[in-house]
């Protein structure tokens, strides 16, 4: 080889080395982008230097790792930025539900010792309509969390769709790059990489690289959403049993709309928003109707015992929302539930869960027939928790009763999703306007029917007292009294807000600790390169002399001949 051939192949290495350092600093505010690097070797002929590749630094390992953390703390991020708004709002001490059931209860420990003033009386329907419309508002507050969350999750699905429909145009573009060239642009490779970064953002994926070269991505539970050019839309829909929650489905071989369950949504943004619904939301909304309820029936039931000012029956202080059902819309029968309502006689059973109803066995005669199953712990309740009257139609179970519009028309498998207390406080209403209606007596002869009760006088507060008494009973489940019941609640909302946040922050700094892993191996460090562009700029040169003496030598052989 010449002189002159070897100035040249090391004047075009340096070229290529100048235009990839070019390229890395342009780059290094560019997201996903890994720094490139020239790998020179000796030519195969007599002498010179040839580029062997221009290799991005790219580290699969270090990647796979971060992606993974990147969707476990996207996932805390997103359920902390939710569960610290019902943190907030339960803790309250102005706003919160405690300090108003104590005025209700103040209210009526000042009717007791003046049972027929007026000012008292006010004072009571006055705490009792403050209370009902602070239930109303949480309940709102949180139902308003719950169509927020239906609104981010199918916004979180178009992003997922749209970057799943990214990748396999990639894995296109890239089969077709390296049929024509040999090998792949690292371009086209750089941002198929972070675009699978960005996709664990949204949820937690499993990626396959087929023969070293095509992406192929899939759900944890083997859900496919891109194999190689081939693309697999997620869509947003209502849940086959509660029209009201949105889940995530996909189209099976007949092009039938499936919902996955929601257990297989792990991590991301996604996944860390159906978590907290699933685990802090829904227990909350629950458990402020259960506690809703447990205080409406118990202060009825109390003040039906006792006598108005007109020497009439106390009626019922509080009204409550019913139990919601839904049907599976795959079910086989077409008997639907056609009412629902407490069992106040068992009030004592009722939890702040909902349920999953199965017929076992049709036509349904008996309780055996029935599975009714827990969803907060999967177990399915004793033969002796659950009651069926096959001639109402009626199936009684955990304080609720749920009336069959025509059991005989039950099919087995069918399935009911049931609600006792997830919105029941949204109907929640004091009901009692007029002032004498206020039962704060008890009648002279109390076991008597109450058409024959004998009027006891306006200076009897007996049954203010029974009234009053009230907040120290186990209302709540039979185990807890109202005030216990709620700071149970905001105690638990508290803790796992705690949680959520420690181990947000532990998870973070292994992403951060991560993120500087990646950067040391595939970042752009611009002191680095600027040395780099110093150096092979020397290169170039060196060789552009190398050029020019060659040429020297060349014009003076050329001189020899005259």
């Amino acid at each position: 080889m010449s002189i002159f051939s070897i100035g040249l192949s090391g004047l075009n290495a340096a070229q290529n080395a100048l235009n990839t350092t070019s390229n890395n600093i342009s780059n290094v505010y560019t997201p996903g982008y890994n720094r490139e690097l020239v790998l020179l070797g000796e030519s195969r002929a007599d002498g010179g230097v040839r580029v062997n590749d221009i290799q991005r630094q790219f580290n699969r390992y270090v990647a796979d790792q971060l992606n993974a953390a990147t969707s476990s703390s996207s996932a805390l991020a997103a359920y902390q930025g939710q569960v610290s708004q019902i943190d907030s709002l339960l803790a309250d001490r102005e706003a919160g539900l405690a300090p108003l059931m104590q005025n209700f209860f103040s209210a009526l420990e000042d009717l007791a010792g003046t049972p027929s003033d007026p000012a008292a009386r006010q004072g009571v329907l006055g705490t009792a309509d403050t209370l009902t419309a602070q239930f109303r508002a949480f309940d709102g507050y949180l139902q308003d969390m719950q169509a927020g969350l239906n609104g981010r999750i199918a916004d979180e699905v178009t992003q997922i769709n749209n970057t799943t429909e990214q990748l396999t145009t990639l894995n296109r573009e890239i089969a077709l790059a390296r049929a024509r060239q040999g090998e792949a642009p690292n371009g086209l490779l750089n941002q198929r990489d972070q675009l699978v970064h960005e996709l664990s953002e949204r949820m937690d994926v499993r990626l396959n690289v087929q023969d070293g070269k095509t992406y192929n991505i899939s759900l944890p539970n083997g859900q496919p959403l891109v194999s190689g050019t081939d693309h697999y839309r997620l869509e947003a829909m209502d849940a086959p049993g509660d029209p009201q929650r949105t889940v995530l489905g996909y189209r099976d071989s007949g092009g039938n709309l499936v919902a996955l369950p929601e257990s297989t949504v792990k991590g991301g943004t996604l996944g860390g928003l159906m978590d907290f619904r699933a685990e802090t939301l829904d227990k909350t909304q629950s458990q402020i109707g259960q506690l809703a309820v447990s205080l409406a029936v118990g202060v009825n039931e109390q003040h039906a015992r006792g006598m108005d000012l007109n020497g009439e029956q106390g009626g019922d202080v509080f009204s409550i929302g019913t139990p919601r059902a839904y049907s599976h819309d795959r079910n086989g029968g077409t008997a639907e539930i056609g009412a629902t309502r407490f069992d106040t006689g068992n009030i004592d059973r009722l939890r702040a869960t909902d349920y999953t109803v199965r017929v076992v066995n049709a036509p349904a005669g008996a309780p055996e027939d029935f599975q009714v199953i827990r969803q907060d712990n999967g177990q399915a309740l004793d033969a002796d928790e659950v009651s069926f009257d096959p001639a109402e139609g009626e199936l009684s179970f955990g304080g609720v009763v749920l009336t069959f519009d025509d059991a005989a028309n039950l099919l087995v498998n069918d399935r009911f999703e049931i609600q006792p207390t997830r919105r029941a406080a949204a109907d929640m209403q004091s009901n009692i306007r007029d002032l004498d209606k206020i039962a704060a007596a008890q009648p002279a002869n109390p076991d008597d029917d109450p058409a024959d009760w004998v009027f006891t006088g306006t200076g009897d507060n007996r049954n203010a007292l029974a009234l009053q008494g009230l907040q120290d009973e186990l209302l709540v489940s039979g185990r807890a009294s109202l005030s216990q019941a709620y700071a149970g609640m905001v105690s638990d909302v508290g803790n796992r807000t705690n949680i959520v946040q420690v181990n947000l922050e532990a998870r973070q700094g292994l992403t951060d600790q991560l993120e500087a892993v990646q950067q040391s191996e595939s970042g752009v460090n611009l002191d680095e390169e600027a040395a780099n562009l110093l150096r092979y700029q020397q290169f170039y040169s060196a060789n552009a002399r190398v050029i020019d003496t060659a040429s020297t030598v060349f014009d003076t052989i050329l001189g020899l001949r005259n």
